[in-house]
């Protein structure tokens, strides 16, 4: 199965998405892998079982969210140029969307960018994070304040991959594919509450049709200058909370889940959404074991924080809404008030 990108609009090269077709892969160049101990020890033989190049060699870095910085990047760079990549060489990112995201954006700042692709082996990064070219670190300001917008030349998703990933980073994906549905397609989020994702082909479908949105959405707005906003429904209240939390207490996926029903909450205050779709929401989401509560509070200093978010721009926050399921708001300039007020009822969550 594939999925094209095409950038009509842009000067990034198309590329193709590969789902369950992963080839014997060959390169007259030098290759670095980058992943982490956690994937190199599940999957790494198998990868090199399927790689072959002038000369190869293997990056690992730390897992999680909390490593993804300025150190590790430069931890990665470093080795590029110890082991003596130019601009020909080929750098690879195997693991979720942590490595995903550091691995493109040394690609694009190591001698002012060589290729990468991306083989992504968690369902979040499958279905999100390895699609549509968003690479970069975070700092203490917040999440993903530090990157750029660079294409890789391919991307492999493998279902099977997702055999010996964890319990809660199997749920973090699945409040992704919840969210581009909510947003995008009221089909989708149909046949989402009657599918079971821990079903093979339920899931391969839904990877699908999530990689489909996300591909037609970032081929139309590349660097997200309008409709591939939508695709932070439910990203500004989680980036808060993460920040908040030191990247330590929820994963990616999860913050997201609370994210969404904070905004549904908003939605529903602004007659965009009914109740009982945001209800239809949350169910949805309790089912995959995701959190859907968060203390938030000072709900003054939660507000504050919005503003240190990159899509916030000339002061004034602008929210991602979901207007019924299956359609989208994008919401600027609301009154401080009222998001407060929505803030207070997550207080003491």
């Amino acid at each position: 199965m594939q999925t094209e990108i095409r950038f009509d609009k842009t000067a990034s090269a198309d590329y193709t998405i590969y789902i369950d077709e992963f080839p014997k892969l060959t390169f007259d160049r030098k290759v670095v892998i980058v992943t982490n101990p956690k994937v190199a020890g599940l999957h790494l033989g198998w990868l090199l079982a399927r790689i072959d190049a002038k000369e190869r060699y293997v990056i690992t870095v730390p897992d999680g969210e909390a490593y993804k910085n300025h150190q590790t990047l430069d931890l990665i760079l470093e080795n590029l140029f110890n082991h003596r990549l130019d601009r020909s060489s080929l750098l690879i990112a195997f693991g979720g969307g942590v490595i995903g995201d550091m691995t493109g954006f040394a690609a694009s700042i190591f001698q002012r960018g060589i290729d990468f692709i991306q083989i992504p082996t968690t369902l979040l990064s499958q279905v999100d994070a390895s699609v549509g070219g968003k690479t970069g670190i975070n700092n203490r300001f917040g999440k993903n304040l530090v990157g750029a917008f660079y294409q890789p030349k391919a991307v492999y998703i493998e279902t099977d991959l997702l055999k010996t990933l964890p319990k809660r980073e199997f749920a973090a994906g699945v409040a992704e594919i919840v969210k581009m549905a909510v947003t995008f397609d009221a089909d989708f989020f149909a046949f989402l509450e009657q599918a079971d994702l821990h079903r093979k082909s339920d899931l391969a479908e839904a990877i699908r049709k999530s990689v489909e949105t996300k591909a037609r959405v970032v081929a139309e707005d590349e660097k997200e200058k309008g409709i591939r906003a939508v695709l932070n429904y439910g990203h500004t209240f989680a980036h808060v909370i993460e920040n908040q939390t030191g990247y330590s207490r929820f994963l990616h996926g999860e913050a997201v889940a609370i994210g969404m029903v904070m905004a549904n909450r908003l939605a529903v205050r602004l007659g965009l959404l009914d109740q009982e779709e945001a209800d239809r929401i949350e169910v949805l989401l309790k089912r995959y074991g995701l959190p859907v509560t968060y203390d938030v509070g000072d709900s003054e200093r939660f507000y504050d924080a919005f503003f240190m978010d990159k899509k916030t721009q000339n002061a004034t926050i602008k929210f991602i809404l979901p207007h019924h399921i299956g359609g989208y708001e994008i919401v600027e300039g609301l009154d401080k008030k009222i998001v407060t007020e929505v803030l207070d009822t997550f207080k003491d969550a």
